[in-house]
């Protein structure tokens, strides 16, 4: 099913989370805020979306990370049920787009729950903090060529980097709906 991200919900408070990547590593979300905010970015294997945007994420990851503005990515899909996008596939993925941030299983999916996390793409740009500024998408180009394309996630995320606020005029990132167990169905 395919969704647009609510409007940014400006002042959020992002809850705090620890999760572990493919590998087994903890990270904890407020270690990783920073004195220039941090994107959270929840995206899966599968998606179309996220496969046409992936190789853009991760170049503007880098360029956001040289910044000093850090990255997570945050896999919440049920994975029992859509098998690529379970930790394995998810390393593969990462390493086959050149992630530079750590790509973490929402094992138990709260933490997608906890943000109200719609579809893959979803972008959380939070500033130093970890107040919510931005959730829109990534660029103009969606699924589109890159070429020419307007960098509106990462222009966002300088803008709170340098004032701790983000642009009031935002465009939904479109997607597929995030894949609930059985027992939870958010939207």
């Amino acid at each position: 099913m395919l969704l647009d991200t609510p409007l940014c919900d400006f002042g959020w408070k992002a809850p705090d989370f620890t999760l572990k990547d493919p590998g087994g590593k903890r990270y904890r979300m407020s270690d990783h805020l920073g004195d220039k905010g941090l994107l959270i970015a929840f995206i899966c294997n599968h998606c179309p979306y996220v496969q046409a945007i992936a190789d853009r994420l991760a170049e503007d990851a880098r360029d956001l990370q040289r910044e000093g503005i850090n990255v997570l990515a945050v896999m919440s899909n049920d994975y029992r049920d859509y098998k690529i996008d379970s930790p394995p596939y998810m390393a593969k993925f990462a390493r086959d787009h050149g992630f530079t941030f750590p790509y973490l299983v929402d094992e138990d999916q709260s933490v997608g729950r906890a943000y109200k996390a719609v579809c893959t793409p979803d972008f959380f740009g939070l500033n130093k903090n970890g107040e919510l500024q931005y959730r829109g998408r990534i660029d103009d180009a969606d699924m589109g060529s890159p070429i020419g394309r307007t960098r509106e996630l990462v222009n966002a995320m300088r803008e709170i980097a340098e004032t701790g606020q983000g642009p009031r005029k935002q465009q939904a990132s479109i997607g597929c709906s995030i894949k609930w167990n059985g027992s939870y169905a958010q939207y």
